[in-house]
């Protein structure tokens, strides 16, 4: 059995990662070294928690600020490749959690560990996510997931757990719900939610108003891009955490980036989640109008066959490989000239562009008007249709000499 004297653990204060200090202390003998990021899930949930966990048994904690890192090197990352997962989920958990399994193998190597643990669950995609980063870059260290080992086998057993050992926990038996916050999003899953037949409650959602309680009077905002990466909102530069948080309140307002989805877990099941990403949801809309004037046709469609792939490796946590740092210098070189800014018009949860401009604009006024101009000779497409046309052609005449 593996004896490890010292263990790395992803800490986030909440239900599992709780009640695992106490649990590697009884079963492994060891020394607990909690790691938790600070990625913006908000003031509430770090609070107090150095405290808590060196009362849980926590011999050292270990509170990391990567706000700044996360929006400027991930979360920007995934703007300009436009990933989304499944038509709808923009990612905000899967792209956090290479980030915090990085942070904690760091911690890890400079405080002389010899494991690592997680408080990922068996059924779901974080398992994978930290372990494959640890992959990565420990490979050395064994892995530690008290999931796949201990007898709890649900979130009651888990309260049930902490209680006994006196461990403070916010989860209770009649408001289960397990939640994921950072800058980004949050995350809702399990309770009410486990049956997709069931409406999602309105008292799950903590980010945004109800679209029928927003505004009657629509709101605007103005995105500028450089390079893909967002850079002003209304035309006042900031700085990247900055500038998603002013997005994030301006959506939240207007009951912009609430999603309801059942989706693919990379485990191989279904699961249903409820999703709020605010300022994300605007950034994605605006970028995708951007591109529309930047791009050409032929270039515009591969990338947005790429962004499939892009999205579906984050969700699958393959993010510290090759071909993710291949595909990033790809979207990196295709956005060169995806600089400009867009208007939006924000209504009652929608979401509709208002104007385009960028210096690197592809749209011709000339072309493109119904007036006839000299930019564009009409008895050119004549020969166009007839070459495209031509196989089209053979087998129609080929198909009425066999009647």
């Amino acid at each position: 059995m593996l004896k490890p004297k010292k263990v790395a653990l992803a800490y986030s204060g909440g239900l599992d990662t709780s009640v695992i200090i106490p649990w590697l202390k009884e079963n492994y003998g060891c020394d607990v070294v909690a790691v938790c990021g600070d990625i913006g899930q908000g003031g509430d949930e770090l609070a107090g928690l150095e405290e808590k966990a060196r009362k849980t048994g926590a011999s050292e904690v270990y509170v990391e600020d990567m706000r700044e890192e996360f929006v400027s090197q991930y979360l920007w990352k995934l703007v300009r490749s436009g990933g989304v997962y499944e038509h709808k989920y923009l990612l905000g958990t899967s792209i956090a959690r290479p980030l915090l399994a990085k942070k904690q193998v760091e911690v890890a190597l400079a405080t002389g560990c010899d494991a690592l643990a997680h408080g990922c669950t068996g059924k779901g995609n974080d398992q994978v996510r930290f372990e494959l980063t640890y992959k990565a870059l420990a490979p050395h260290l064994p892995v530690i997931a008290p999931w796949r080992e201990w007898d709890i086998v649900s979130r009651e057993d888990a309260i049930e757990y902490a209680r006994a050992r006196r461990v403070p926990i916010s989860a209770t038996t009649t408001k289960i719900y397990s939640r994921d916050r950072n800058i980004w999003h949050i995350s809702h899953e399990g309770g009410a939610l486990e049956d997709p037949a069931n409406a999602a409650p309105d008292d799950i959602w903590m980010l945004t108003k109800s679209p029928a309680e927003a505004p009657d009077t629509p709101g605007e905002v103005a995105i500028a891009f450089e390079k893909g990466e967002p850079v002003a909102v209304d035309g006042r530069r900031m700085k990247a955490f900055e500038l998603l948080e002013t997005l994030n309140r301006i959506g939240a307002e207007h009951g912009v980036g609430r999603i309801d989805l059942v989706e693919n877990r990379f485990v191989g099941m279904k699961s249903r989640g409820c999703y709020e990403t605010p300022g994300g949801s605007l950034i994605m809309f605006a970028i995708r109008e951007l591109e529309a004037l930047t791009l050409d046709k032929n270039t515009l469609h591969y990338k947005q066959q790429r962004a499939l792939e892009y999205a579906e490796m984050v969700y699958n946590g393959l993010w510290f490989t090759p071909l993710r740092e291949a595909l990033d210098a790809f979207f990196e070189k295709v956005s060169e000239a995806t600089t400009g800014e867009v208007k939006l018009r924000l209504y009652k949860g929608g979401i509709e562009p208002l104007s385009r401009t960028s210096p690197y604009s592809l749209y011709s006024l000339d072309i493109a008007s119904f007036t006839m101009g000299a930019s564009y000779d009409q008895k050119d497409a004549l020969g166009f249709i007839n070459l495209i046309g031509l196989p089209i052609k053979v087998r129609a005449a080929r198909a009425a000499q066999s009647k």
